[in-house]
């Protein structure tokens, strides 16, 4: 069946759509490296760089995830999920402190690592890349090289939440909070492939959210693919994707950091040495 569908789904010059969708993504990656390039080059280090690299990498997975929603609609969710995995690798080599994430910098915050008008300044530049990307996704949509770009430039979208609101908010706020405790507790083991099993973690995540909130764990994320969409307001939206998430973010940070984890990490490290 799925043969039959990829089929059916090729551009008049003989393209598999599927091809195009895998170079929008690479296109996103290669733009995002290049002007991170050139900002690293011209700038020191400074509040005004942090934030260019945070737009930078917001736009970046946000472009890289309207596509996958291309993937996940035509090839499945195990397909989306293979590149969500690789992706996520990707960024975790090229991102360096930037985080594409609004709650990173509450994190900080509570952590005394970052003060709050510094954090506000970087999440302003989050949201400010979630909210311009779509108008770079339509332009490349609307084009429509193969049939499953067809309409996509221009049609209205619908939310992801087939749960009632505060549910997803619980299931946002979980899927949040185990995904930032296992990042934390690889950082701070220094683990063998660390990278990898945290990606590999956070995308079976995403998956098992993924019919009910769509797992994005992620407030701009959210926002850039789905606020405004029909089946939510924009308070149920905040609700979900925003309060959920942070709220989960933050238990992260307490939990890690709480007597009881931090003397079994103490003993964990003991063991390892």
């Amino acid at each position: 069946m799925a043969a039959e569908n990829s089929n059916k789904r090729r551009n008049i010059f003989g393209v598999h759509p599927l091809l195009v969708s895998t170079t929008y993504i690479l296109l996103a990656l290669f733009w995002a490296t290049l002007t991170r390039k050139i900002v690293n080059a011209l700038l020191g280090d400074n509040i005004f760089k942090r934030m260019i690299l945070e737009f930078i990498a917001t736009l970046e997975l946000c472009a890289a995830c309207f596509e996958l929603i291309v993937v996940a609609d035509n090839w499945g969710i195990w397909a989306y999920a293979l590149y969500l995995f690789l992706l996520t690798i990707w960024w975790s080599k090229n991102w360096d402190t930037a985080t594409a994430c609004p709650y990173s910098p509450v994190e900080e915050i509570l952590e005394g690592a970052q003060d709050v008008s510094n954090a506000a300044l970087l999440i302003f530049s989050q949201i400010l890349g979630a909210l311009v990307t779509f108008r770079y996704v339509q332009i490349l949509w609307a084009m429509e090289l193969v049939e499953t770009h067809r309409s996509k430039a221009f049609e209205e979208c619908v939310a992801d939440l087939q749960v009632h609101v505060i549910a997803g908010a619980i299931i946002e706020a979980t899927g949040t909070c185990l995904c930032r405790l296992t990042s934390k507790f690889l950082s701070d083991t220094n683990a063998k492939f660390a990278n990898i099993l945290d990606a590999f973690f956070a995308t079976m995540m995403v998956v098992a959210a993924f019919n009910f909130s769509g797992g994005y764990y992620n407030p701009a994320l959210a926002t850039s693919l789905k606020l405004g969409c029909e089946g939510n307001t924009f308070v149920e939206h905040l609700i979900v994707y925003w309060i959920g998430a942070t709220i989960g973010s933050v238990l992260s940070v307490l939990i890690f950091k709480s007597a009881s984890v931090q003397d079994y990490m103490k003993n964990l490290k003991t063991k390892t040495d």
